[in-house]
């Protein structure tokens, strides 16, 4: 069981980790949410992440021949997806007052924006791809340890992703006001609109 944890918090934070659009707007969004709107956003992506895992192990060979044909049109589809969140972030905010500075977002809405976001980022599926591949513990272990394997990889990203939620709403508390809320926006938008493009391009 300790062995099956063990791999699964590594699966967790080796999907988590790399930067990429969602980390950049996790960060965006602890800087002019705060923590609690960013930390609705950073469990949506961490659930994603234990849903692959737990295909990855439980079904994976069954699902693995129906990555491969839709990978090329999910790249394409996530670029744009991404250059409409890049557009969001860069959106110009309204002159009429402090408070118009930014939009409010709930923590449930968040939560499903990145869910959804994460669902079809390449970057997520391209390493989902590679743990059916890959994965030992899927063609070895029983039930309980797969179980075991996929909460410690949720585990493992959600302790990322609340991470990011942190260190961006600290940043949001050094940028405070409508001129540090706006470059936070410029600096987001134009980092996923690069990763956008990065995708579009297939590296």
């Amino acid at each position: 069981m300790t062995a099956a944890l063990l791999a699964g918090v590594a699966a967790g934070y080796a999907i988590a980790i790399p930067v990429g659009a969602i980390a950049a707007y996790l960060l965006t969004l602890g800087a002019q949410q705060g923590w609690r709107t960013a930390a609705g956003g950073g469990l949506g992506a961490a659930l994603v992440d234990g849903l692959y895992a737990a295909v990855a192990v439980f079904v994976g060979a069954l699902v693995a021949p129906a990555i491969a044909t839709v990978a090329e049109p999910l790249r394409w589809g996530s670029a744009v997806v991404l250059v409409g969140l890049a557009l969001w972030l860069l959106r110009p905010a309204r002159p009429d007052g402090p408070a118009a500075a930014v939009t409010r977002t709930s923590p449930g809405r968040a939560f499903a924006t990145v869910f959804a976001l994460t669902l079809v980022n390449p970057a997520t599926v391209i390493y989902f791809a590679a743990l059916v591949a890959g994965s030992t513990i899927s063609a070895t272990a029983g039930a309980a340890e797969r179980a075991v394997f996929v909460l410690g990889a949720l585990a493992a990203s959600a302790s990322w992703q609340l991470l990011l939620a942190g260190a961006g709403a600290t940043l949001g508390r050094f940028l405070s006001g409508p001129r540090g809320r706006r470059w936070t926006a410029v600096l987001g938008g134009t980092a996923v609109l690069l990763l956008a493009l990065r995708t579009a391009l297939g590296a």
